[in-house]
């Protein structure tokens, strides 16, 4: 059962999450920051925190270092944020948990819409990919062991980057994905809530809506076949709207015969993995945490 303090932290979250957007998007993004300052209080201490490394031009990541001797596992860690608003920034805390446990955190700031449309974003974690297997080594990290991660809309940007590399035979190999409450299946978001949904595809796909939706870059669901996903590791909240969606993935991992974990925890809300006052979110960093030791 939860306390009435993390009750407490629920209905707060609520309130702001569910509430319809509020003045101009520069705004909103700034209302989002301003909102997760309470999240990321108190954040473990680690190795190195290196904030805006260019990767390319207007392609900057943070790179937390944990402590200890190198060589690193390296983790890229994608934030969500509905693909227009979020950085490195709002998921800094977290960004230095994956750090504390031990792995090399790279955490891009891809572009986001609706000022650079799909595929902008997706194309910028690709690189980001590539440039962590020729430069993770610069930071104490090992590129034979790397994972990749996100939540919300960076959980979407995992699974579609992911086979999207493993098809080009060309890119870096990965041990294991994180796919933390993410967007899978557009056409069946629409179908489900197309009032909500709508917008934000609108807004990430700009000129390519509708036509994109099926894409598989967008909707990643459709470019699960063998082969295309490493170990999987799933995780969502019973209180979360998309629930569904980490529920759909999973079956559609397991028909294709991947490795995967689902954990789907009690009256746990969308964005809960950045809560560390809830129960439920340490139980999931342990979950992760276990998962990625035992596959990277």
């Amino acid at each position: 059962m939860l306390t009435p303090h993390e009750q407490d932290i629920i209905r707060r979250w609520n309130e702001f999450y569910l509430k319809p957007d509020q003045g101009s998007l520069l705004e909103q993004r700034k209302r989002l920051a301003d909102y997760f300052e309470e999240f990321n209080a108190n954040p473990p201490v680690i190795g190195a925190y290196h904030e805006g490394v260019q990767l390319k031009a207007e392609l900057y990541a943070d790179i937390a270092v944990p402590k200890g001797s190198a060589p690193f596992p390296v983790v890229i860690y994608i934030h969500g944020g509905a693909w227009t608003r979020g950085s490195s920034t709002t998921h800094r805390k977290l960004v230095k948990q994956f750090a504390e446990a031990g792995y090399l955190t790279i955490a891009p700031n891809y572009r986001l819409a609706p000022e650079n449309p799909f595929p902008a974003g997706f194309d910028d974690c690709v690189f980001t990919s590539h440039w962590a297997a020729e430069n993770a080594g610069r930071f104490g990290g090992d590129a034979t062991r790397m994972a990749m991660g996100g939540d919300s809309a960076g959980g979407n940007l995992t699974a579609a980057v992911l086979p999207a590399i493993a098809s080009s035979q060309r890119g870096p190999k990965f041990k294991a994905a994180i796919l933390i409450y993410g967007a899978f299946d557009f056409v069946g978001l629409m179908a489900m809530a197309k009032g909500a949904v709508e917008p934000l595809a609108k807004a990430y796909l700009g000129a390519n809506y509708p036509e994109a939706l099926d894409d598989p870059r967008v909707s990643p669901i459709r470019a699960i076949k063998p082969g295309a996903l490493p170990p999987t590791f799933i995780i969502a909240g019973t209180a979360d709207g998309i629930v569904g969606e980490s529920r759909t993935v999973a079956d559609a991992i397991s028909r294709a015969g991947i490795e995967n974990e689902l954990h789907i925890l009690d009256d746990m809300p969308h964005a809960f993995m950045q809560m560390t006052e809830l129960a439920g979110c340490r139980d999931g960093l342990r979950l992760m945490f276990d998962f990625l030791r035992r596959h990277v």
